[in-house]
C-alpha cells in the first residue's frame, strides 16, 4: 500500500522537506455503509488539526453558507472556530474529522426560512404582518438564524470500521438584520441578549430534530454560538457561547461562555490588554513607513483568547516588484518582527501585491529564528 501524505501546499513551501511517517495510511470501513471504504492519513501535521477521512466528503450544505454569512471573514470563523471549540469534546488524538453528513440540503433550505403555514420547520420568525402593514412598510421581524454548519467526528469500532462519534453544530446568527422593503434598504441592530436568548432556543429545537436522524440518538452533539460581524467589517464575528448535549439528551446540559475576539491594529480601543500590543504595532507600522515609503498600509489583526492575545496577523501590500527590493525589504520585516513582538505570541506577516502572495514571515510562541519564505 502506498504511503498517503495529507500536507497544505503551505506547509511544504515553509519547511522544503516532507516530514517523516512511521505507519501506512490505514483503509477502513464505515459502519453505516459497510461497502463504503474511508482512507485515514497516516500523518497529524500537530495537535491542533484533526485528520480527515479520505475521499472527502462534502457538506450538503457547503454552499448555503456563501450567501447567508454577511464576509469571507465570518465564513471562515463560523468553520475553523467550531473546530477549535470541538477539540474540548472530540480529541484530535482519537477523532477524525469528516464535514456534516446529517443535515441535508432540503433540512437546511426549510430551517434556515421563515415560520408560515407552507413552512412549519422554518426556525426563523414567522412574519405576522398583513397585507395592510406590508403596503403601509411595516417591517417584518428581525432573523436571527443566518446559518448552521455542521461538523462530524468519526471513531474507531475496532481494527476494520469506524463509526459516528460526535457531532459539532455551529450557529451563525446575526447581530445585525440587513433587508429591503419596496427597494429602500434598511439594517437593524439585535440585542446581544436577544441574539444570545435565541440562539440557545434555537440549539435545543435543532438538537431534538437532530435525534430524530438515523444514528443520532445516543451521540453527544456540540454546539457554538458564533455572532456575525456587521457588512464591510474586516474583522470576523466570533463564538460566545458553547455546550453539549450528552448522547441520549434532547437539550444542552449546561454552557459555557466563549471568551475570543478579533481586534484591528491599530486600534482606538482604550482596554489594558489592548495598550502595549497597540504601541508594539504602531512602532512596527511606523518603522515599516521610514525605510520603505510605497505601499499601501500596514493592517494587524489580533486573535485573543481569555484576554490574552494569541496570534497577531499582519497584512502589508506592496507597490513595487524588485526581486532584490523584496527580498531587501522581507529582510528588514524579520528584524522588525524580533525587536517589536515578545516571544509568547505568534506573528504571521503576509506581502502581498496585485500578482498574489510575495513573502511571508511566521515566528511562531518560543521560537527565536522566524521562518521565512519568499514566493518564486
Amino acid at each position: 500500500m502506498k504511503r498517503i501524505w495529507w500536507i497544505p501546499l503551505s506547509v511544504l513551501l515553509l519547511s522544503g522537506c516532507v516530514p517523516s511517517v512511521s505507519d501506512e495510511a490505514e483503509v477502513l470501513n464505515t459502519e453505516e455503509q459497510a461497502a463504503e471504504t474511508a482512507i485515514i492519513p497516516s500523518m497529524q501535521l500537530d495537535d491542533r488539526y484533526y485528520r480527515t477521512l479520505l475521499p472527502y466528503k462534502q457538506s450538503a450544505t457547503r454552499g448555503a453558507i456563501v450567501n447567508r454569512l454577511n464576509s469571507r471573514y465570518d465564513i471562515q470563523e463560523a468553520e475553523s472556530g467550531l473546530l477549535r471549540l470541538s477539540q474540548r469534546q472530540f480529541s484530535p488524538d482519537d477523532y477524525y474529522f469528516q464535514e456534516g453528513q446529517k443535515i441535508t440540503s432540503e433540512d437546511a433550505s426549510a430551517w434556515l426560512s421563515r415560520n408560515s403555514k407552507e413552512n412549519p420547520l422554518g426556525l426563523n420568525p414567522a412574519d405576522p404582518r398583513n397585507d395592510k402593514q406590508k403596503a403601509d412598510g411595516d417591517r417584518p421581524p428581525a432573523e436571527i438564524l443566518a446559518h448552521i454548519v455542521e461538523q462530524n467526528y468519526l471513531v474507531k469500532t475496532d481494527k476494520e470500521t469506524i463509526r459516528l462519534g460526535g457531532v459539532s453544530i455551529g450557529l451563525a446568527l446575526n447581530s445585525i438584520y440587513y433587508n429591503s422593503i419596496d427597494e429602500v434598504s434598511y439594517e437593524e441592530t439585535i440585542p446581544h441578549a436577544q441574539v444570545e436568548k435565541e440562539g440557545k432556543r434555537l440549539a435545543g429545537e435543532i438538537i431534538k430534530r437532530l435525534r430524530e436522524k438515523e444514528g443520532m440518538k445516543d451521540v453527544p452533539i456540540a454546539v457554538g454560538l458564533f455572532k456575525q460581524n456587521s457588512r464591510g467589517a474586516i474583522a470576523p464575528g466570533t463564538y460566545f457561547a458553547y455546550g453539549v448535549a450528552p448522547g441520549g439528551e434532547a437539550a444542552v446540559a449546561n454552557w459555557t461562555p466563549v471568551k475570543e475576539e478579533y481586534i484591528i491594529f491599530p486600534t482606538s480601543g482604550t482596554g489594558d490588554k489592548y495598550r502595549d500590543v497597540d504601541t508594539s504595532f504602531r512602532n512596527f507600522k511606523m518603522d515599516v513607513e521610514e525605510y520603505f515609503s510605497n505601499f499601501t498600509s500596514v493592517i494587524g489583526t489580533g486573535f485573543y483568547q481569555d484576554d490574552q492575545l494569541r496570534k497577531l496577523e499582519i497584512d502589508i501590500p506592496i507597490q513595487f516588484y524588485g526581486s532584490a527590493e523584496l527580498i531587501g525589504f522581507t529582510q528588514y520585516l524579520t528584524g522588525l518582527v524580533l525587536e517589536h513582538f515578545p516571544e509568547n505570541i505568534e506573528v504571521e506577516v503576509s506581502v502581498t501585491s496585485t500578482n498574489g502572495p510575495e513573502a511571508l514571515v511566521l515566528r511562531k510562541v518560543g521560537q527565536t529564528e522566524p521562518i521565512v519564505h519568499i514566493y518564486d
